[in-house]
This record gives C-alpha cells, sequence and structure tokens, in this order.
C-alpha cells in the first residue's frame, strides 16, 4: 500500500511550508517535495499602486530581507523614470544592503542552523535552539547577536529603521548620509571583522567533522547563477548574470538582468504556491539552477577584499570544481559577511558617500522596468509595467527560493532516503529533512519561529486518507 509521510509546518525557516514525502507500496522513497502553503498575492497586490510606492510595499513582503525587495523595485523605478541615481546615492544604496547581507546571514548561521550543527541533530528540540547555544558555545552566540545587531544598526542609522526603513526610490535615495552616522558605523566595524573572521576560523575547524551530513545534505549537479561585476568579482548590487555549470564551464556570461523574463521560464505545480523556474536554453529538466551564497561563491572569480579573497581559496578547496553540497552555503555565507565587512569599510573611506545629491529628477521614460539585485539568499528580479499616470499595470516579482524550488525537491528526497527508517516516524528523518531545507535558508514570506518546542507535525497517511501512524 502506498503511503505518504507528512512534515508540516518545516520549522526555523522564513514562512510556512510542509514536505511530502511519498513511499512506494515496499515502504521505500518514491519521491519528496517541498510544499509552500501560504498565498501572499504581492504581484496583484501592486497593480493599481503608483510605481514610487513600490520599494516600501515590497519591503513588506519579507522582514528579514526588506532592504533587498527596496532596492530591486527602486531600480525598477529608475529605468522607468529615466533617472540613473547619483554616486552617493549608489553608495548608500550598497551600503544597506551589505548591512543586509550581514544580518541576514547571521541570523541563518547563529540563530536557525548552528543549534543544530554545535548541539547536534539529537539533542532535545527546547535545547536546539540561540538560547541552548548560549549556553553550550557562549563565545559563538555573543559573536552571532553581534553581528545581527551591528548589520541591524547600520540600516536604522541610515535609513532611521532596523525594518522596512524607507531610504530608496526611483532616483536614489530620500536623504543623504549623515557624517555622524558614518563615524558611528565605522567605529563598530573592527569589532564586527573580528567577530566575522572568529566564526568563520571556528566553522572552517568545526566542518571536517560533518563531512558525512555535508555528503547527503543538498549534494548533487547542478548549474549556478549570479550576478557579477565586469571583471569577475563578487557583487549584491549592480553587475551582469553569469551562469556556470557543475563542472566550471561558464555557461552564459554578461547577460543583462533585464533579459530574465526571456532566459527563466517556470513551473507551476499544483501542490505548491511556490514555482519551479529553468533556465530556458537548457529546457525543464536540466535547467534546474541554483541561486544564494554556494551559487555566488561558485560563480564569482573573485570576491575583491583581501580577507574574504583568503577565505575563498580555502572554500574552493572543498572540491576540484564548484562546490555541489549545498550544506557547505553555512560557510559561504561567513566567508560572504567577511567580505561585506570589508567592502563597508572601503565605501565608508570613499568621500562621495557624504555628497548631498542624492536624486536625479525624471527624465526620458519608459514604459517598463526591471531592478535586480543579489539578495542573500540570492538573485532578485522585480519587473513593473506602468501607464501614463504612473501606475503599475503589472508587476512579476522573481525570488530567490523560487528559483531554488526544484533542488529543494532534491535536497528533500535525498535526506529522506538517507534517514528513512522502515515507515517509522523517527527524530533523525524529522531533523535531517529539515536541516537539508534550513541550508538554502528559503524566505517564503516573514519569519516565523518558535522557542521551547517543536511546531512539525507527521503523520503517514494512507491511499484512503486514514491516517497509518502520527509523530508526537
Amino acid at each position: 500500500m502506498a503511503r505518504h509521510l507528512v512534515i508540516d509546518p518545516v520549522s526555523r525557516i522564513e514562512g510556512r511550508a510542509r514536505v511530502t514525502i511519498e513511499l512506494d507500496d515496499g515502504g521505500a522513497v518514491a519521491s519528496a517535495r517541498l510544499q509552500v502553503t501560504e498565498l501572499r498575492g504581492f504581484e496583484s497586490i501592486c497593480v493599481g499602486r503608483p510605481l514610487g510606492e513600490m520599494p516600501a510595499l515590497t519591503a513588506r513582503i519579507c522582514g528579514i530581507c526588506p532592504v533587498s525587495h527596496v532596492l530591486a523595485a527602486a531600480r525598477a523605478g529608475d529605468v522607468v523614470l529615466g533617472a540613473p541615481p547619483p554616486p552617493a546615492a549608489r553608495a548608500i544604496r550598497e551600503l544597506v544592503q551589505l548591512a543586509q547581507v550581514v544580518q541576514s546571514h547571521a541570523l541563518s548561521f547563529f540563530y536557525l542552523s548552528a543549534p543544530d550543527l554545535v548541539l547536534g541533530h539529537d539533542a532535545p528540540p527546547e535545547r536546539r535552539s540561540i538560547l541552548g547555544l548560549a549556553e553550550a558555545a557562549p563565545a559563538l552566540a555573543r559573536d552571532g547577536v553581534a553581528l545581527r545587531a551591528f548589520g541591524q544598526g547600520l540600516i536604522e542609522k541610515v535609513t532611521g529603521q532596523r525594518i522596512h526603513g524607507n531610504f530608496a526610490v526611483p532616483g536614489g535615495v530620500i536623504r543623504p548620509l549623515d557624517p555622524e552616522a558614518r563615524d558611528a558605523i565605522r567605529a563598530g566595524l573592527p569589532a564586527a571583522l573580528d567577530a566575522a573572521g572568529r566564526t568563520l576560523l571556528f566553522w572552517e575547524d568545526e566542518e571536517p567533522r560533518h563531512a558525512g551530513e555535508a555528503a547527503t545534505c543538498g549534494n548533487f549537479p547542478t548549474a549556478f547563477l549570479a550576478l557579477v561585476r565586469p571583471d569577475g568579482r563578487l557583487t549584491f548590487g549592480e553587475g551582469a548574470l553569469r551562469l556556470v555549470s557543475a563542472s566550471g564551464e561558464i555557461l552564459e556570461d554578461g547577460l543583462d538582468p533585464a533579459r530574465y523574463a526571456e532566459l527563466v521560464g517556470e513551473q507551476v505545480s499544483g501542490a505548491s504556491y511556490l514555482k519551479a523556474p529553468f533556465w530556458r536554453s537548457l529546457g525543464p529538466v536540466e535547467g534546474s539552477y541554483r541561486v544564494g551564497p554556494l551559487a555566488r561563491l561558485n560563480a564569482v572569480d573573485a570576491c575583491g577584499t583581501p580577507r574574504a579573497d583568503r577565505a575563498l581559496e580555502r572554500f574552493r578547496a572543498l572540491a576540484k570544481g564548484p562546490v555541489l553540497s549545498t550544506f557547505h552555503a553555512h560557510r559561504a555565507r561567513l566567508v560572504e559577511i567577511v567580505h561585506a565587512l570589508e567592502r563597508m569599510d572601503e565605501i565608508l573611506r570613499d568621500p562621495v558617500l557624504l555628497d548631498p545629491t542624492v536624486l536625479t529628477p525624471p527624465g526620458a521614460r519608459s514604459a517598463e522596468g526591471v531592478g535586480a539585485c543579489e539578495a542573500p539568499r540570492g538573485t532578485l528580479f522585480h519587473r513593473y509595467a506602468v501607464d501614463g499616470d504612473g501606475l503599475v499595470t503589472r508587476a512579476d516579482l522573481l525570488v530567490a527560493s523560487a528559483q531554488n524550488a526544484t533542488s529543494m525537491d532534491r535536497a528533500v528526497l535525498q535526506a529522506a532516503r538517507q534517514w528513512l527508517e522502515g515507515v517509522r516516524i523517527t527524530p533523525a528523518l524529522t531533523n535531517r529533512v529539515e536541516a537539508a531545507i534550513r541550508a538554502f535558508d528559503p524566505c517564503l514570506s516573514c519569519s516565523t519561529h518558535a522557542h521551547g518546542e517543536s511546531w512539525v507535525a507527521i503523520r503517514i497517511v494512507g491511499p484512503d486518507g486514514r491516517v497509518l501512524d502520527a509523530g508526537e
């Protein structure tokens, strides 16, 4: 009799989802998939609203990475209004984007994943949290809290708010940076860099003890997509698309992100609100690709800052070609934190940052605009069509977690086949399936986290709908 295992909801991710594992008549895993069970509908919400509202409105998609949505929307507005931002505005935008990378990656590593990695998957669920981490490894936890606080504090100093700060608009930003804010950020930067360096060295030493998990946590060949600078260096803002194969061959390079709709197709599954994108020229099956920190480090030629470049060399020693296991995205996030902090230092030392000219007036208008950036979780696209009154008539938002949808399904399948014991529901199965998903750090909508109890329910259901077994 065919059966299903259902994990609902998946814990310690941003948003609501469940996992369905299908067993064949012999009790072996036949298939597995991640199903997003909520519909936010922001593309419809945007229609009829003024273009100028898009940065602030789409920021509400997420409380973890609102800056990325602000910037993608603002960049689309730059194109529609024919208003390229002045140098100071571009520098301020990049500074805030880097701060979001630091705080978001710190949340993912220290708060969501480190409790499993440090305390172990067999530790009681109530212990596997940032509070349990603080008891077991207080110095590590303090560095995590400090890094997230630094990133959030920078965002607040520039925008006035830690979350959903109002700062970027089509044509630039709404105000110049206060010199006192710049000086305060610079004063906190050395301590943040020290914390990031300590954590990276800790994890590089600890990571080999998790080799078995790395082998079965999203470890398979795919292409990798990222924005890169013209010289091939890492970027979170302006850049061109580069697609790299699982063997390291550059398949496509220098592509204008405004072309994403012709480059990327999307498949719809009736079982999930999450679409499954693919690279059109490779087809729906072979065209699956990954985005995010692992993809970025596999795609770029260099980070472009000294400490991060040395860390990138050590990261690339993990494999002969691209690093394929999504488990190693944990280290990739730490490398990117180091780079983000080093790049902040470069921006903060540049006098252009304090230039009072931060907004370009509208020029020759276009009927449509695309804005793209590298969100913490991967490449993000916003596209808006606008009528003569400046109202949005169509919106399309392609987010990073959607682009990783097929790979997350494959990771769930890999973990299920490794950890399923008979047809019994076990903590090992639940923990490893969830860990495989958390390695992608998916952002499915807004954060929903809990401390002190498990929010995962697992059921085995027969073809007739009868519950054959249920987890505690």
